[in-house]
């Protein structure tokens, strides 16, 4: 599993073909945690392009019109498709529009459904034999006019290759899963720090209540820091134990993530206030400012002023 401090892998590459009426907030659940995690591994671990069936511009369901970069099928693919019919789906789901997803399928190795895309990928015969689910007020329908796909009422199913979600707000848990499966769970729980928010999950939150306890106590005493084993006492849990469960769901240890989360938040100080170094090394619980910055310019590979733009 990657470290905390340092998610490697290679770029994933993913195409999001969007139709007429797609919904913004789908999309910007879909994105947004793709740009933070790119933010904050401090490299493109993800890249997007806009795509529709004919390259020309669609307006979201509040009028918002984008411009895509292309067209599918002009496009040379990637690692994930992104499908976002969201309103007017059936409509969509044209003969055309199946042979596009076909022909995208054998580009694309990962197929996945927002909201109502599952539609269109069981239009196409993407979902045969598969596992799925959509926006939960076209579940009947969708049973009953795909018999052949394992239709399920849940937020998002992940069956191997083909993923599918019921909506805006489960696109957001579906994207940050994949975050966590793909560049560890570490990043994820940074990326839900960073945009305060989790569908149903709750902001930070690891899928361990041992870690989500120590989390909390450690982002409570960022100024003034305690020692692992205090933490972990705190836990109703010995040093070791926690130790050890914090490197299986994170996979990095406790006096890593504690660092990082310090280290992160002299970042954003860096970033969003004028403080000098002394008084941000201060707030992050470093009684040696020169320590702070040795600690900040390895983690991050520039220092405070650098960061600045001084």
């Amino acid at each position: 599993m990657p470290s905390w401090s340092n998610p490697q892998g290679p770029v994933t590459r993913v195409g999001l073909v969007l139709f007429e009426r797609f919904s913004l907030h789908c999309l910007a659940n879909a994105v947004e945690p793709l740009r933070a995690a790119n933010m904050l591994g401090r490299r493109p671990a993800y890249d997007w392009r806009f795509l529709t069936l004919d390259g020309l511009p669609v307006k979201s369901s509040s009028g918002l019109e984008i411009a895509p970069h292309g067209r599918l099928g002009g496009d040379d693919g990637g690692d994930m498709l992104f499908v976002m019919p969201s309103y007017d789906f059936r409509a969509h789901a044209t003969p055309g529009c199946s042979r596009a997803l076909r022909a995208a399928a054998l580009r694309y190795p990962t197929i996945v459904g927002f909201d109502t895309g599952s539609w269109l990928m069981a239009e196409a015969g993407l979902l045969h034999g598969r596992a799925a689910t959509i926006h939960w007020e076209e579940l009947a329908g969708f049973a009953e006019h795909f018999p052949e796909v394992i239709v399920r009422r849940e937020r998002h199913v992940i069956d191997g290759d083909r993923i599918t979600c019921s909506g805006a707000m489960a696109a957001y848990d579906l994207v940050t899963e994949l975050i966590g499966r793909r560049q560890g769970e570490a990043l994820r729980l940074e990326v839900t720090d960073l945009l305060m928010t989790g569908g149903s999950s709750r902001a930070g939150a690891s899928r361990d209540r041992m870690v989500d306890r120590a989390l909390a106590i450690m982002r409570e005493s960022v100024e003034a820091p305690l020692s692992i084993a205090q933490i972990a006492r705190r836990v109703g849990r010995t040093q070791r134990t926690l130790e050890a469960r914090m490197r299986l769901v994170l996979g990095a240890t406790p006096q890593t993530v504690y660092r990082r989360l310090r280290l992160n938040l002299a970042r954003k100080l860096a970033e969003e206030s004028a403080l000098p170094v002394a008084e941000i090394a201060i707030r992050c619980g470093y009684t040696d400012a020169s320590a702070m910055a040795r600690a900040f310019r390895a983690e991050f590979g520039l220092s405070i002023r650098q960061l600045r733009g001084a």
